[in-house]
């Protein structure tokens, strides 16, 4: 019979221990450095949400805006006829807004993308420069540019092309001038980034195949760009349905949308229907957002 062998525990080198102590302290430097955005989110995403849906389970009240008294009215009154053409127009802005961005900004992005450096570098810059100046001083921009007495109407009269002002300002055409120009970055610039990483072998190869160019391009350029298009349509979306200051000034007090109108409710002190509108617009983003990622979209949505 052979003898039993004791069997002796595998010894750590000192290399090893000390790989793993310096692998311990990265990982909880790496911790601590994770900790200020844990404490950002925590304080002004999850308790500013959880605020929000609070307020909009309660009674309206005269001195801190909401009273203890737990309702499901604010909810019901979303039903009502006024608010839900409010919401129904801020959609239908919403769907325009993307689609005239997608057929304005995807091949901007896509060309863009198919320049040469120095050219590629110097539309990059025309697209980014606006974003340098402040949105309110550009819309303003936009509304002297439409106004009775201003340029566009003096040149269409010049021209001859009408005989009296047009009213251009304080339309539903001005507030989507307004949302394409404000948002169509957020539609060219992931186009850009997709259509620059893509692999243009993969359509030389269809083209070889005997492939006609628009067929390869629906065929193989749109569903390999596809992620970029539709990161772009969340980052235009969403944004849309929330720029109460766009229809403001372009669009007057008859073209109310969803943000304009809780502006309006916070200001008649009526906080929790406000409240309930803000949880309803947030779960209309979330609803996107899913779609988004059940259409195949990644969870990369930056523009660079």
């Amino acid at each position: 019979m052979r003898p039993w062998c004791r069997m002796t525990p595998p010894r750590l080198t000192l290399g090893k221990v000390s790989d793993m102590d310096h692998q311990k302290r990265d990982l909880a430097f790496l911790r601590l450095l994770k900790l200020p955005m844990y404490l950002w989110t925590l304080a002004f995403v999850f308790v500013s949400l959880l605020y929000v849906v609070t307020l909009s389970f309660l009674t309206p009240g005269e001195t801190l805006g909401a009273t203890g008294e737990v309702t499901l009215q604010n909810y019901a009154r979303l039903f009502d006829p006024q608010y839900l053409r409010v919401l129904f127009n801020s959609l239908v802005l919403a769907f325009q807004t993307t689609a005239i961005c997608i057929v304005v900004g995807y091949p901007f992005g896509y060309f863009m993308a198919r320049l040469k450096p120095k050219a590629r570098t110097l539309v990059m810059l025309l697209v980014i420069v606006p974003f340098w100046t402040n949105a309110l001083i550009r819309i303003y921009g936009w509304r002297i540019l439409l106004i009775a007495n201003g340029p566009l109407n003096n040149l269409f009269i010049a021209l001859g092309l009408t005989d009296e002002p047009l009213k251009l300002l304080n339309t539903q055409g001005a507030v989507l001038l307004g949302m394409v120009y404000a948002l169509i970055p957020f539609m060219i610039l992931p186009t850009f980034t997709t259509v620059e990483k893509l692999n243009f072998s993969v359509v030389e190869a269809a083209r070889d195949l005997g492939a006609k160019p628009f067929t390869a391009f629906l065929t193989i350029t749109v569903p390999l760009t596809l992620p970029g298009l539709l990161a772009g349509c969340v980052l235009v979306f969403i944004p849309s349905m929330g720029l109460f200051f766009l229809s403001d000034l372009l669009g007057g007090s008859k073209n109310v949308l969803a943000g304009g109108l809780i502006q309006k409710l916070i200001g008649s002190r009526n906080i929790p229907l406000a409240a309930a509108l803000s949880v309803l617009l947030l779960a209309v983003t979330s609803a996107v957002i899913v779609v988004y990622r059940k259409l195949g979209g990644t969870n990369d949505m930056s523009l660079f």
